[in-house]
This record gives C-alpha cells, structure tokens and sequence, in this order.
C-alpha cells in the first residue's frame, strides 16, 4: 500500500482531495511503473484539484499531477529498467490520465524521459513543466535569431514558475532581462534571478492605444496573454519574436495585425503538453546545461501531499511565487 490525493465527487458533484493510501492494482494500464519521488504544482494541477475539476477531470477517482520524476520500479519495456531516473511532463497525464500526486504512477513508456545527468529528482520537478516550457520558449526565440546583445528581453508574468524560470535562463545565456509582475514585493527575488529592469504590470495592461509603439524588446516569453500581449506586439522591435506560453490574462487577443505586417513581428507558440520526444530530449539537455542550479534553489518552495489542496487553490489565485517542489514521500 502507498500514499496518493485521491480527488472524489461528491454527491452534489464537485469534487475534494484527501491523502489515501491505495495499492499497486489500483494503478491503471501501462508499460511502466514509477516510484514517484517528487512532484509539483502548475496552474493546471490547480484547476485539477478545483471542486468543478477545471474542466480538465473527465472521471472520478482521480490522482492528479502533471509532473514527477522518480525511479523507474518496473517496465514492460525495453528503453527503460528497473533503477532508471526519469521525468514527465504534459501528456495529459494529471489531468485525463493519472498523474504524480501519489507515491507510484504507472504510465505509457513513451510519456517518459530519460533524467539528464546532472539533475536530481529534485531539481526536475523544481524545473517541471513551468521550467520546460520556459527553455522551450527560448529556444523558439534564439531559432528565430535572438541572440545575446540585441537588447531587452520582456517577460511577462515574471514571478510565476514559468517567468521565474524564464528569468534566471535568459539572464545566464548573457540577456539583458525585463520582468513584468503585478506583486512588488517580489522585486528582490526577480533581480536575483537576473532580471535588470521590473517593469509594473500595470504600464502594460491598458488596452492597445496605437498599434505601434517605441520599438523596446529584442524578444519576449509572454506567460499572461490577452490585452498585455496584444500592447507588448506593438513594442516588439523590427523582426523580433514573442513566445506566448500562457494566458492568464485571458484567452482573447484584442490586437491588430500591424505589427506583424509592418515590423515583421513574430508570434511564437509554444506547447509543452504533446511536444514530440526529440524536442523534449533537446530541451532537458538545455535545461542541464544553461539553468544555474543555484537560482533554483532561490525559486522553491517545499511542500507534501497533503499541502496541495491549499496549494491548487493558491496557484489559481496568483500567490504562488517561482516553483512548488511536493516530496510525495514525507
């Protein structure tokens, strides 16, 4: 037997967390059984543990969490061993699928990553989705030709998991570093993750005035969406980048395609939940190599299973600062 959150509906059909101890035939299908040692909390494990399931649960009894990292226990196939460390992120896992909130997953081989040398369990759920999707950010930008000297780079969102980690990345590779937050306490906190300018989230959310504005930042990971991303387009400098990650400003995008038309501005998705093997191999590598460890230590935040359900309602509210790291065994 081991410990997992099972969320259970209730009678009048939403839904609530408690710390339960289940057993391996409770696992659902896959080729490969991992004990789990840490996961994390993103936005949407907060919407997963919400009463209505954000919208993101299809059946109850469910165990959320869309990252872990743990030690594989037992596989079915060949690319992985008992003893291996590896890592998930996204595939729906946590949300349609079983995820890492208890103290063994079972899960499709392909869903999984070989851990990188150099990184702890620990360290990659410090980075977890929030931190992956950051560095996949900034790869879009640098194949779209940011590189160190061309000037600021804005982030959005800065103090989130995903900005945080986007901050102290770009600050390593050489950026200069511009962090938007709407909390100015968390001032300090960015400047030691490298940003060099905090600018108020409230100078960027009036609505689009002009469609073009001064030509600011040489690149942008945007976390927030909505009426900022739209301001932000107009301010990119001529052929720069945005890689839009985020949209907790809103879904909506009440822009103009001027500056894509007139400046050559780039709008970059990113999407880290069906991101194909190769591109996730090539963004932990990065991670390994150009994410000062040492900044993560300043991003985390402890916490354990039964932690979560105040958490996913923290994260939903914005009062999560930097990266959640759950010990699913203490």
């Amino acid at each position: 037997m081991f410990n997992a959150l099972i969320l259970t509906q209730n009678d009048d059909g939403l839904a609530s967390a408690q710390v339960t101890q289940i057993s391996d035939a409770d696992l659902p299908a896959g080729d490969v059984t991992v004990a789990v040692e840490y996961t994390t909390v993103n936005y949407k494990d907060g919407l997963c543990l919400s009463p209505k399931g954000g919208g993101l649960v299809r059946n109850y009894p469910h165990v959320g969490g869309i990252d872990f990292a743990g030690t594989v226990e037992a596989s079915d196939d060949p690319r992985y061993k008992p003893g291996d460390k590896v890592v998930l992120t996204g595939w729906r896992v946590g949300e349609v699928h079983w995820g890492g909130y208890a103290q063994k997953a079972r899960v499709r081989a392909d869903w999984l990553v070989p851990l990188p040398a150099g990184l702890s369990t620990r360290d990659a759920m410090a980075v977890g989705t929030a931190g992956f999707t950051a560095m996949l950010a900034v790869m879009a930008l640098e194949n779209h030709g940011l590189k160190q000297g061309d000037g600021p780079v804005l982030v959005t969102g800065a103090a989130g998991g995903v900005g945080s980690v986007a901050v102290a990345i770009l600050a390593a590779l050489g950026h200069q570093v511009a962090a938007v937050t709407g909390r100015p306490e968390t001032s300090d906190y960015l400047t030691s993750l490298g940003a060099t300018q905090i600018v108020p989230r409230d100078d960027l959310n009036e609505t689009v005035k002009r469609p073009l504005e001064t030509e600011t930042w040489a690149g942008c990971v945007d976390a927030v969406g909505g009426a900022m991303l739209a301001r932000v387009l107009g301010q990119m400098k001529y052929g720069a980048s945005v890689a839009a990650v985020g949209l907790a400003g809103g879904a909506g995008l009440p822009a103009t395609v001027v500056p894509f038309l007139l400046r050559g501005v780039n709008l970059l998705g990113i999407d880290s939940v069906m991101q194909p093997y190769a591109g996730r191999q090539a963004a932990w590598a990065r991670i390994a190599q150009d994410l000062p460890m040492e900044k993560l230590a300043s991003m985390i935040t402890p916490a354990t299973l039964s932690d979560l359900p105040a958490l996913g309602a923290d994260i939903l509210k914005g009062q999560v600062k930097g990266r959640v790291v759950v010990d699913v065994n203490a």
